[in-house]
């Protein structure tokens, strides 16, 4: 299980130079191209996006009175309320218009060559039980509140608003999230995939 604080993210520039990311993993950790990546980016003006092709991308709204997508192939989707999802090709010239000020938001962008990604963001109004297939990844961000995680062994983390686990075995195995914060539950950004 890797465990990346939100204190620990990177900063970088966005590629078009139009904002700034902050980085909390890359796979491989050095040069431009990438198998994947999560990022925490802020939105501060509407406009373009960065090309990415060769890559899908999945954004999750983390903050903010949200954004709406639109798309070179002309369909469009709105982000409104945290932990909303949108999920493109990242190849698509895709254009953001902010809906009431900056926000922040979470990427997920994969290589084509990465298989069977599946992506969810569940509420945690109770214990959820997360099955994982051999030697498939499960990429974990607590995307809202304190999300408590047990992998594989009984090993367990908490990760606190935006803090990122990353669990990897070489044969099936079952994660349980629990929100922490009773009153208010949880929300996580969890994805599975198979990085070949």
């Amino acid at each position: 299980m890797i465990i990346v604080r939100n204190s620990s993210f990177k900063t970088t520039p966005w590629k078009n130079g139009g904002g700034q990311t902050h980085e909390a993993l890359r796979v491989p950790a050095q040069g431009d191209a990438f198998r994947w990546r999560v990022s925490v980016a802020e939105v501060e003006a509407s406009g373009p996006f960065s090309d990415f092709s060769g890559y899908w991308r999945s954004m999750t709204l983390l903050r903010g009175a949200g954004l709406r997508l639109q798309f070179a192939d002309g369909t469009e989707t709105a982000l409104k309320a945290v932990g909303d999802l949108a999920q493109f090709d990242g190849a698509l010239a895709t254009h953001c218009d902010l809906l009431g000020g900056p926000c922040t938001d979470l990427n997920l962008i994969v290589s084509k060559a990465v298989t069977d990604l599946q992506v969810r963001v569940p509420v945690l109004h109770q214990p959820l039980t997360v099955q994982s297939q051999a030697a498939e990844l499960l990429v974990v961000f607590a995307v809202s509140g304190s999300v408590g995680l047990q992998g594989p062994g009984g090993q367990t983390e908490t990760l606190s608003p935006w803090d990122l686990a990353v669990l990897n075995w070489p044969s099936a195995f079952d994660t349980m999230l629990n929100s922490l914060e009773k009153q208010t539950p949880a929300r996580a950004f969890l994805a599975n995939f198979r990085d070949a």
